[in-house]
């Protein structure tokens, strides 16, 4: 790569780090920076190891300040809440622990729920300066996933459920159905997750992760809210999904590094955004994959070809598919609006 190009890449780079983003998919645990892990590691107990039940609320904290420097103004993070009786955890406790994190970030403003934000307020992915003459702090919305484990069994896959529903005033705000995708059956599951469809609350599956023909067909059939990763679907499949228009999390980086992409050149997103399907950019893991979502934005960039307008409206259509209600759809529409300016398209 010559001078030119690389000067060109470089501001491609900062340009899709200064673009606001929208993250969907995003695992707590796998998006921790290694930094933080270091600083944990200082911390170690007696048996030489990092229980990542323990120190959640120093895990949320540090995520959600980082997703918030990369400029992602909207992030829906999946955790799945554990009983420990050893502990004395339960899955509520838990997600107290989750909840006390999120509370404890200061770099940022969080809104966790809809009551923090005054309806003449809008978001900023950029600190602003007051009429006093102080910087103002960015302000990100955070809401979260609960996940079910395809390990779990239907009656605590049904706790899940219900802890959802009852933490809604907390910022929880969907469910995910995730974990290994060659364990557990689709039958397991299925009761907690048409009682979440009877309660209204949203629903994202892992979907393809492997060519596990008979849950793949079953997820279609059931047609949640969103899908994630769909990497092994056979033509059949690939043409029921489009017809359903199901909005899909695309994780490049993760499908390429665990092997349900075979290269970021063949990745499926291409097939999908050239047949015009609802789709987001997400990171999975971008701890465990070393990647940010202002990286995802320019890989497709730079593997893709597409421009910044391109790149613009991909970021500003992912605000259709989240899971809060149409106030916070409105702020995160404002937020592009305002930012298309700045970013002189």
């Amino acid at each position: 790569m010559d001078a030119e190009s690389k000067a060109a890449a470089e501001e491609t780079r900062e340009w899709c780090v200064a673009l606001p983003k929208i993250e969907l998919h995003a695992h707590l645990n796998g998006s921790v920076r290694n930094s933080t892990l270091l600083e944990l590691a200082k911390q170690l107990d007696d048996k030489g190891v990092i229980v990542f039940e323990d120190v959640k609320d120093v895990i949320m904290k540090s995520v959600v300040e980082d997703f918030a420097a990369e400029n992602v103004v909207y992030l829906e993070i999946r955790t799945t809440p554990k009983n420990n009786e050893a502990k004395g955890m339960t899955k509520r406790s838990y997600m107290n622990a989750v909840i006390k994190g999120l509370k404890a970030v200061e770099a940022v403003d969080v809104v966790s729920f809809d009551s923090n934000l005054r309806t003449n307020e809008t978001l900023t992915c950029t600190p602003m300066i007051g009429l006093d003459g102080e910087t103002k702090k960015k302000k990100i919305y955070v809401r979260l996933l609960l996940s079910i484990d395809r390990r779990e069994t239907t009656s605590a896959a049904l706790d899940t459920v219900n802890l959802a529903m009852e933490m809604k005033g907390q910022g929880v705000i969907g469910i995910d159905l995730s974990g290994n995708p060659v364990v557990g059956e689709w039958e397991t599951y299925l009761p907690a997750l048409l009682h979440a469809k009877d309660l209204g609350i949203p629903i994202t599956i892992h979907c393809g992760e492997v060519a596990n023909r008979k849950e793949i067909q079953a997820v279609l059939d059931f047609c949640p809210q969103r899908l994630g990763h769909v990497c092994c679907l056979n033509d059949e499949e690939w043409k029921k999904l489009k017809s359903l228009m199901i909005p899909v999390e695309i994780c490049l980086t993760s499908n390429v590094m665990t092997g349900g992409a075979p290269s970021l050149e063949l990745h499926h997103f291409a097939d999908l955004y050239n047949a015009k399907h609802p789709l987001s950019l997400c990171t999975d893991d971008s701890g465990l994959f070393s990647t940010s979502l202002s990286n995802e934005y320019y890989l497709v960039a730079s593997t893709f070809g597409l421009s910044k307008a391109e790149l613009f409206q991909l970021a500003q259509d992912a605000v259709l598919f989240v899971f809060a209600d149409d106030e916070v759809k409105k702020s995160l529409k404002e937020v592009f609006k305002l930012a298309e300016k700045r970013l002189m398209l």
